[in-house]
């Protein structure tokens, strides 16, 4: 069991040292994107929202 243990960690760190980690750089990029879109989409869904919500309403009234 203390092998494969040990086994299992050795391999953890072999696999960590292929990974190729983003540049500071790249990774705030990245951030800003990702940040723009969820707000691009959250108007979306707000407006859609909201004219569904106010068709709704005059149906029902």
């Amino acid at each position: 069991m203390k092998d494969k243990i040990i086994a299992f960690f050795t391999d953890v760190v072999k696999e960590m040292n292929k990974v190729t980690w983003p540049k500071k750089d790249d990774l705030r990029d990245s951030t800003v994107i990702v940040l723009v879109v969820c707000l691009i989409i959250s108007a979306f869904v707000y407006v859609v929202d909201t004219v569904v919500g106010g068709v709704l309403q005059q149906i029902l009234q």
